[in-house]
């Protein structure tokens, strides 16, 4: 009896926790309807997730600059109210301004009108501080719960990535990071890469900002160009 009941258990565990494996499954990501590419467009679109951030972001804003690129921020509520002024400076630069919620905590960890009172107010307060409204929404981590996902859908496209450069580690390199975020990279992908290191390793955010220019040389040697979504 209490085998069974254990096994249930896990069971119901593994079943809530599917919408999870999405960034690191992509059957599961197809299986949800859970974009990690864009159609093809002679292109692909660079993101960077956690921002703003007050040396990060003007650091990957001046690399961009200088190669005259665009790319897509998706912003945490929370340190958009920290940083009003950065917030709309993106917006300005012309990038895409993107929803990563208000607070940085999974979905799992979330009630359900918590996490609906998370996402509007992310919302408010990202377009009242750029001027733009979000069309998409990437949640902390990449993780969707049953609950998240319909509520995301309600009003915004969800998106996750193709290519990611594990730029949040504490071991990563420039190097490390433009190898494997443009590792056989073709036509629609989208790249993760990180603007902040508010949420990751210490330091992470200038190992990305110098792994950028070399990420867009190799995007543009392959007859490609960085664009929003």
């Amino acid at each position: 009896m209490r085998r069974s009941i254990f096994l249930g258990g896990a069971a119901v565990a593994a079943a809530w926790s599917v919408p999870a494996l999405a960034p690191i499954a992509p059957p599961v990501a197809r299986a949800l309807r859970l974009p990690r590419r864009l159609d093809p467009m002679h292109g692909v679109a660079i993101t960077f997730d956690d921002g703003p951030h007050p040396e990060g972001t003007p650091a990957v804003l001046e690399a961009l600059a200088a190669a005259d690129a665009r790319a897509t921020f998706f912003l945490v509520g929370e340190q958009v109210e920290r940083n009003p002024a950065l917030a709309a400076e993106i917006a300005a630069a012309g990038h895409a301004i993107e929803s990563h919620g208000h607070r940085h905590i999974a979905q799992l960890r979330r009630l359900p009108g918590e996490l609906r009172e998370d996402l509007r107010r992310a919302h408010a307060t990202i377009a009242g501080a750029t001027g733009r409204e979000p069309r998409y929404y990437r949640p902390p981590y990449g993780v969707f719960s049953w609950v998240g996902l319909p509520l995301a859908r309600e009003r915004w496209t969800p998106l996750l990535w193709s290519r990611w450069g594990r730029d949040w580690a504490a071991r990563a390199t420039p190097e490390s990071i433009a190898a494997k975020v443009t590792d056989e990279l073709s036509d629609g992908d989208v790249l993760l890469l990180h603007d902040a290191d508010t949420y990751s390793a210490e330091g992470s955010h200038r190992r990305t900002a110098a792994a950028l220019p070399e990420v867009l040389a190799r995007i543009r040697a392959r007859g490609l160009e960085p664009v929003g979504i």
